[in-house]
């Protein structure tokens, strides 16, 4: 559903359907909420073994303990936002997903850029980053813009 303008431009058709919004703002929500709840269970796990790795180093593994929530968060979000669905577990669940403007897929590095932007805009700016799907076009948040990408239902 992509085509080209003269100057080579790709431009997804797709995208330009207002149907594909349609309740996007309220499945982000619940999509965060779904996905803060699965890297939560997964730090249990990951927990342990840095527990068990701080018995073995004599404490120095313990060290890992602040870093080990973004470092799975961000290895979550590389390997399920930047995979071939575009979506992490949350978001296949409420039925939407990351594209690109110009139609190129979201690979793990622009998946982690978005991901890193939105914590720096929340904790910059917390009341802005919801506000700004009132405004922008396509219910985008500030990163979505900055970044070129739009979040849309996948079953439209």
């Amino acid at each position: 559903m992509n085509s080209r303008t003269l100057d080579g431009e790709i431009i997804n058709d797709r995208l330009d359907d207002i149907r594909v919004y349609d309740g996007v703002r309220t499945r982000r929500v619940f999509a965060f909420l779904i996905d803060y709840l699965i890297i939560g269970l997964l730090l249990i796990p990951f927990g342990i073994l840095v527990f068990l790795l701080g018995l073995l180093t004599l404490g120095l593994g313990w060290m890992l303990f602040a870093i080990l929530g973004p470092a799975v968060a961000l290895i979550y979000v590389w390997k399920t936002l930047g995979g071939p669905d575009q979506a992490t577990i949350g978001m296949r669940m409420m039925n939407i997903r990351l594209e690109r403007l110009d139609g190129g897929r979201v690979d793990g590095m622009l998946a982690i850029v978005h991901t890193v932007l939105f914590w720096a805009g929340n904790a910059i700016l917390t009341p802005l980053i919801l506000l700004a799907t009132l405004f922008l076009e396509r219910k985008r948040t500030v990163h979505d813009l900055l970044l070129g990408t739009v979040v849309a239902r996948s079953d439209r």
